[in-house]
């Protein structure tokens, strides 16, 4: 093995290293999930150097520069301030669904005018019509972090697969009996997989388009679906109160996760792959641990149904936002609510952490997102505009900007004010 170069990684913090073996290119990432300002960087690559081969002596000093930049990097205080970028009129009816690639330099909306539109996010123009369902367009994708292809799930019962590029339907993924309400990319972008109101899911193959597995056993609508981060299980959520992982390579059920007494509202991995959160109408959270199938705790202090949930990318927080108008930030290590997060005059259906994870965005249906700080639970901004429920909000990689999508059929961008010039409505 040769190594050619050295990756940083800010989201989650880790460095990937890019070798030559045999005549190939490959890549080999290391995490450093636990990182902080307060780690010795010097101990650290001394620890690194003791297990990977190719962290010889003589890189000792570039890797130590590469981990006290990432270091210097978490430790920034985050000041983004956000300011109204651009109103995009995206669908003639509904919107259902928008989703940044993993620079935000494109996104996709997804509508009940049965269409998905790709958008450059800085210009603010449509780039592509993808048309070819025949029914509302519900889910949509991009395969980050390549960000070239899209796969979009619909209630006519069929996914489908697009370019990013040139706007072309490569597979029509059929098989369902049922609207389909979840899709996903592995990380490798080579499987995809969709979950359905029909109580199953399947993985198919992105180069053939060829069904590989249907996942039955659910009694009831499959609402969430994710690969882990390793890409050999699959966890889906589901309206029968129960979450089940999957061998992605046999489509056997390896587990399933009972507990919750009312429907799962959302079912996450954290990134590490070792935990589970799930959210339910129960009005609770549960964390679970993925090898074993165990309930590790039950989290409670909503007053209303939990109706989405969230890691931030090392895993170390979860977040849960409900129907009693309130969000909530609890530690993974310790369980405790860390923050409670008070202001919306409705219910909660999204949120989300920003890259940095010293940040939450929530989406209300009283028609604003706000911006939360982890640390004191203060809200720091209320983003208006929008004229009906907000059900979505995502940032981008960097975090300088965040999109938010609503029934008004509109998706607003919002650009931190340090990062460029502001335009106005299209």
């Amino acid at each position: 093995m040769r190594l050619i170069r050295f990756l940083l990684r800010y989201y989650p913090p880790g460095i990937i290293l890019e070798y030559e073996q045999g005549n190939q290119t490959r890549t080999k990432t290391i995490d450093l999930l636990d990182l902080t300002e307060r780690s010795n960087v010097y101990e650290l690559v001394a620890q690194l150097q003791a297990t990977e081969p190719l962290i010889t002596p003589s890189k000792t000093d570039q890797v130590s520069k590469l981990l006290l930049k990432l270091q210097s990097k978490l430790s920034c205080p985050d000041q983004h301030h956000y300011s109204h970028y651009k109103t995009i009129r995206t669908h003639v009816l509904p919107v259902t669904n928008v989703s940044f690639n993993k620079s935000g330099s494109k996104f996709v909306s997804g509508s009940y005018d049965r269409t998905c539109k790709i958008w450059d996010t800085h210009k603010g123009e449509e780039l592509h019509i993808l048309d070819g369902h025949k029914n509302v367009v519900y889910a949509v994708a991009f395969n980050n972090p390549f960000a070239d292809k899209i796969v979009t799930g619909s209630f006519d019962r069929t996914a489908k697969l697009w370019s990013t590029e040139s706007g072309k339907c490569y597979h029509t993924f059929k098989g369902h009996t049922a609207e389909i309400v979840c899709v996903t990319f592995n990380s490798s972008s080579t499987l995809v997989a969709t979950g359905s109101m029909d109580t199953m899911g399947k993985i198919w193959d992105v180069e053939s388009g060829v069904e590989m597995a249907s996942l039955q056993g659910h009694s009831a609508e499959i609402i969430s679906i994710q690969f882990n981060s390793l890409g050999d299980k699959i966890v889906t959520g589901s309206f029968d109160n129960t979450v089940s992982i999957w061998d992605v390579e046999t489509g056997h059920r390896v587990t399933s996760l009972i507990g919750h007494r009312g429907e799962v509202s959302n079912a996450v991995i954290s990134y590490d792959d070792v935990l589970i959160g799930t959210g339910s109408m129960d009005k609770s959270c549960k964390v679970w641990d993925i090898r074993s199938g165990t309930c590790i705790e039950t989290l409670y202090g909503h007053t209303d149904e939990v109706l989405d949930i969230a890691f931030d990318h090392r895993g170390k927080q979860l977040l849960s936002v409900s129907a009693d108008a309130t969000a909530r930030v609890f530690d993974t290590s310790t369980f405790k609510c860390t923050a409670t997060f008070v202001g919306h005059e409705r219910e909660v259906s999204k949120g989300t952490f920003n890259p940095s994870g010293k940040r939450v965005a929530t989406a209300s249906s009283d028609k604003t997102c706000r911006i939360w700080d982890i640390n004191s639970g203060k809200c720091l901004q209320i983003l208006e505009g929008h004229t009906d429920e907000v059900f979505s909000c995502q940032f981008n990689y960097s975090g300088d900007m965040l999109i938010s999508g609503s029934k008004d059929n509109t998706c607003r961008l919002w650009k931190d004010t340090n990062s460029g010039k502001l335009a106005g409505a299209l």
